[in-house]
């Protein structure tokens, strides 16, 4: 789950990391108010979307009156702000951030995340910040540092006071930086997030250390004990299709495509959608209905996938171990009673009582086409698509 710039600066705030001074507005007029309040000549005013890159696609802009506060905010309310980082259709802006402007001598990085690999924590910081990581590491790898935590040992305070010597900072700011990354490493740690960046983490002339922008991602699984972290959840800047599914207990991952794919195990589900594009199609979706899946799971599945307008083909692709094919094939057959299936759907069952589902899908009397293996699922997904659109 993301969360916004300014929710995950309040996160950070209270486990001590310095941050500017700023309010929130969800229109001009609030915009206006808040440069008011906070006082000062100039103030920055910030598109809060999930998404990096706001400054390149003018979501960022320096203001000196509350009139150029008012109409720059005027201007990010109800449009789709599309960046880099975003999908095609951008983020929708329904709120702003006003903050007080910082005097900055030096940009740093600090960031934080969890590497499920190694099972251990990585801190990567670089004396250039301001600047996607992944184009630093690329355009001048030395200049990022890494640093793994081991869970089980924590982030020690050497540590802390070794990154900050290797981002050349001076000798009276090795203490306050030390303070801020452990700062910024216990609300990693604490509210389990998965992923924690303050990108510029910003050297003021005044010789202070501010993070002048976060971000923050958490673990999905680990909400149940963080209701205060839930509730920062923002529907608005999420896929609706994912939005769906992910309340219905599946792991969905919405494409561009137009297959709708319906799989078993993470594993098949990349192989399913590199066999679609092997044969001349695109997937439209990743979602794996999991083990064990009962009819009722598979209903939902399949209610998650017609959900999207994009998809006019859909390939059920199930090899069950700890699913039957049986549960399989009754799911997929209430699923024509309860929805309004009018797309063809083709199905390749294998696994646990194969037999059994394949002769209710052939008594179900409905027009399901059926596939023996992957490849040939794939070739009539793409050859049933070619006869939708030209229908």
């Amino acid at each position: 789950m993301d969360i916004h710039e300014y929710q995950a600066k309040e996160l950070l705030a209270r486990f001590g990391v310095p941050v500017p001074r700023g309010g929130l507005a969800y229109s001009p007029e609030q915009a206006a108010y808040r440069c008011t309040e906070l006082g000062g000549t100039a103030w920055v005013v910030k598109a809060q979307i999930h998404s990096g890159g706001r400054g390149e696609a003018g979501g960022v802009s320096v203001c000196h009156s509350d009139r150029e506060v008012q109409e720059a905010a005027n201007h990010l309310f109800g449009q789709r702000l599309v960046t880099r980082q975003s999908a095609p259709r951008g983020k929708p802006v329904y709120r702003v951030y006003v903050e007080e402007t910082v005097a900055i001598a030096r940009e740093l990085y600090f960031g934080t995340v969890l590497d499920r690999t190694t099972e251990k924590i990585i801190i990567i910081t670089a004396a250039e910040g301001g600047m996607e990581i992944e184009e630093l590491a690329a355009s001048a790898p030395e200049a990022v540092q890494r640093s793994v935590v081991e869970p089980a040992v924590g982030f020690l305070d050497f540590q802390a006071r070794e990154i900050a010597f290797g981002l050349g900072l001076p000798a009276e700011l090795i203490a306050p930086a030390a303070r801020l990354f452990r700062a910024a490493y216990r609300a990693f740690r604490d509210l389990d997030a998965t992923m924690l960046e303050i990108n510029p983490l910003a050297l003021t002339k005044d010789g202070e250390l501010v993070a002048l922008d976060a971000k923050m991602s958490f673990d999905d699984n680990a909400m149940f004990r963080h209701q205060e972290i839930s509730e920062l959840r923002d529907r608005s800047q999420e896929d609706p299709r994912e939005s769906h599914a992910a309340d219905r207990g599946l792991a969905y991952v919405g494409l561009d495509g137009d297959i709708g794919c319906m799989i078993n195990g993470a594993g098949l589900a990349m192989a399913t959608m590199d066999m679609i594009k092997h044969a001349g199609g695109e997937p439209a979706n990743f979602l794996d209905i999991g083990g064990g899946a009962s009819p009722d799971r598979v209903l939902k599945a399949f209610r998650a996938v017609l959900h999207d307008d994009q998809v006019k083909v859909m390939l059920v692709n199930i090899f069950a171990g700890i699913n039957r094919c049986d549960w399989v094939a009754e799911g997929i057959v209430a699923a024509y009673g309860e929805l309004d299936v009018r797309i063809p759907v083709i199905v390749r069952l294998a696994g646990t009582n194969v037999e059994e589902g394949r002769r209710i899908l052939r008594e179900s009397g409905l027009p399901i086409i059926t596939a023996d293996t992957l490849a040939d699922a794939a070739e009539k997904s793409v050859g049933a698509l070619g006869m939708s659109l030209s229908a």
